[in-house]
């Protein structure tokens, strides 16, 4: 029997009902604007739940949040432009289904990966909160730092065409991760006597820049349709979609447990999670070289991983008082300005306040799907149909509005636009913008983890052992080493496998 079941009816209220369904559509609507990100969808709407019951205020809370997180593969498959850091794996396939006429299909697709994901989430939420949470305090700087070395093992995989290219794409991102001041030693770097630098580079500025801005510049350029348009709509594509899902049942998954274990560590968060899914959906797919190049099982890899993050980041938030995102921090200072403490006895003396929220993170979840195939119909018929002439000024005011509105601050527009304009460049001799969004994402998380890690080892004089003498370090190695070398042993067993085979038949 499910914990706490007899509060399900408290979640299937009218008005949680109808939070739930208000919190899905506001969040989704708010994700899928490049700039407006998950974190910002819940600080606007805190003030609103101060007047609400604990429970209440959470299952909104955890809608927005939910909806947020979903919203962004909008923006990420029509724009190429992730409206949301969890959406930067969605760009990778999305994009290339959308240019061929399959955006509509992308679309259901990530809805019901995004479904999956939350569902997943939410349960080892509701199953598995406390043991999980352990699994969080067991990581500390050095699995965060080889947790990032996992990471940018993808640039391997998306860099097929030329490895070199995309190394020196991601080394370029890491650099860019230096520049500001130095979490752990306060050194300031690279900045060049300009203060606009000393906060280092806003990330979703960078990702606007970096995917919208060349996107834009290649749609005023050419005079062919943004996407390609059918004659006849093909509605939304349901069927088709469920049938990859099934088919994909594995990878959704196994990327929705990713998700879920990526979720629990703190400050990790859903982009870490997508890019990790999507490493393992391609190193163990049957047909890689489809991913990059419009495979629907890659956009939903991504959208199930970043999705499952939700209720994953809440099991340190709510056992602990540790938030794993930063949505779970704002919601984490909600709970505590309505009196509710966090900890491990919180499911216990205030069971009626999680177990009705939990429901109500399940019920938002399955709501989801209906109101993403709803809005997603909408959008896609929208950037199909709207000509250039609004479609570029409208997109491009928008990449300007969210890039400010991150930090209030003109100077993010300014880098938003020059790494916008350096990426097309990029772009024109075959430079991905992929490993340098990796880097720059990525080289914070190292750098931190790396810098604390040597730290300690120096102190207990021991680094190999502080580096690789943790069965969770060696576990994140070993994983890292298979990314890595997987695809260059599975491309010669079949040469092996067709020169034993030829073998065989001249005898």
């Amino acid at each position: 029997m499910l914990p706490g079941i007899e509060y399900f009816a408290a979640a299937l209220t009218p008005f949680n009902v109808a939070l739930a369904l208000g919190g899905v559509a506001a969040g989704t609507v708010v994700g899928s604007l490049p700039g407006l990100t998950a974190t910002m969808a819940v600080a606007v709407l805190v003030p609103l739940t101060f007047a609400m019951a604990p429970a209440s205020a959470l299952i909104l809370m955890g809608a927005i949040y939910t909806g947020a997180i979903y919203g962004g593969a909008y923006a990420a498959i029509l724009l190429n432009t992730p409206g949301t850091p969890s959406a930067i794996g969605t760009t990778f396939d999305g994009y290339p289904m959308a240019k061929r006429g399959d955006g509509d299909l992308a679309i259901s697709a990530a809805s019901l990966a995004s479904v999956v994901g939350g569902l997943v989430g939410a349960l080892a939420l509701l199953l598995l909160a406390p043991p999980l949470a352990e699994v969080a305090l067991a990581f500390g700087p050095m699995e965060y730092f080889w947790l990032a070395i996992f990471g940018l093992s993808l640039i391997a995989a998306l860099s097929e065409a030329s490895l070199l290219k995309g190394l020196i794409g991601g080394c370029f991102g890491l650099l860019l991760s230096t520049i500001g001041v130095a979490e752990i030693s306060s050194d300031v770097r690279f900045t060049f006597g300009s203060r606009t630098l000393l906060g280092g580079i806003e990330i979703v500025s960078a990702l606007i820049g970096l995917y919208c801005i060349p996107v834009l510049i290649d749609m005023v350029a050419t005079p062919d349709r943004h996407l390609q348009v059918e004659a006849k709509p093909r509605g939304f594509r349901l069927r088709e979609a469920l049938t990859i899902s099934w088919r994909g049942k594995i990878n959704l998954l196994r990327s929705s447990i990713i998700g879920t274990l990526v979720g629990i560590l703190p400050g990790a968060g859903g982009s870490i999670a997508g890019l990790v899914a999507y490493s393992e959906a391609r190193r163990s797919s049957k047909h890689p070289e489809r991913y990059g190049k419009g495979e629907p099982d890659g956009v939903q890899a991504t959208e199930s991983a970043n999705n499952a993050t939700v209720g994953g980041g809440f099991i340190p938030t709510l056992v602990l008082g540790i938030p794993g995102t930063p949505p779970d921090a704002v919601i984490l200072g909600a709970l505590l300005v309505q009196g509710v403490r966090t900890g491990p006895n919180l499911f216990t003396e205030q069971g009626s306040i999680v177990y009705t929220f939990i429901y109500g993170l399940l019920l938002a979840t399955v709501l989801m799907l209906p109101v993403g195939l709803v809005i997603g119909r909408y959008a896609y018929r929208s950037i199909v149909t709207v000509p250039k002439a609004m479609l570029v000024p409208t997109v491009g005011f928008m990449t300007m509005i969210g890039s400010y509105a991150i930090r209030n601050n003109i100077s993010d527009v300014v880098v938003m636009i020059v790494l916008g304009v350096f990426g097309w460049g990029l772009g024109r001799f075959g430079f991905a913008v992929s490993p340098i969004v990796l880097g720059l994402i990525l080289g914070a998380i190292a750098e931190q983890g790396f810098v604390q890690a040597w730290t300690i080892g120096s102190a207990m004089d021991d680094l190999p052992g502080m580096f690789f003498g943790r069965p969770i370090s060696l576990g994140i190695v070993a994983l890292t080493l298979l990314s890595l070398f997987y695809p260059l042993l599975r491309a010669r067993l079949p040469a092996r496998r067709g020169v034993v085979r030829e073998a065989s038949y001249d005898e």
